[in-house]
């Protein structure tokens, strides 16, 4: 659906409106707090999409009689726009590249030099404890190779140019 952002209104195929009709706040089970604006179409009758439009086959009310209800957290959107532009940045196109490399040798480091084949504990805690140790002491060999080859306070690898 298109979004008019001056009158705050979203048009369907059908060139219908969706007006807001109210506010709606939420709490997550981790105890986010989130404000949705509710969003509702006035008349959806003889519209010829309807049925891919209005989605819930178990509702008690006529496909014929339902018209379209839209709930958006407006802060989502926001931020998922200005993620969006960040990543697709020439900055975050080149550390996304870097970090793709850079876990990859993560991996191999800790499977062949390491020689980590299986953990040695069952358990998730123990698992995750295990994990952690082997994560350190990698970041300790990291570091020491660094002294050694005096290349501190740089990256591991030169942020590369994009194709």
């Amino acid at each position: 659906m298109d979004y008019d952002e001056e009158r705050d209104v979203y048009i369907c195929k059908n060139q219908k409106e969706l007006r807001v009709t109210g506010t709606k706040f939420e709490k997550t089970k981790t105890g986010y707090k989130r404000e949705k604006t509710l969003y509702s179409c006035e008349d959806c009758k003889g519209c010829p999409y309807k049925t891919s439009c209005i989605k819930g086959n178990n509702s008690k009310i006529p496909m014929e009689e339902r018209t379209k209800h839209l709930e958006v957290s407006k802060l989502f959107q926001k931020k998922r726009t200005e993620d969006l532009t960040r990543i697709l940045s020439e900055e975050g196109c080149q550390l996304r590249m870097n970090r793709s490399i850079q876990a990859e040798g993560s991996f191999a480091d800790t499977k062949e030099d390491m020689s980590f084949r299986r953990y040695l504990c069952r358990g998730g805690q123990n698992v995750l404890a295990e994990s952690t140790l082997l994560a350190i002491a990698h970041n300790i060999n990291k570091l020491h190779h660094k002294i050694q080859s005096e290349k501190t306070g740089q990256h591991l690898f030169e942020l590369k140019k994009i194709a």
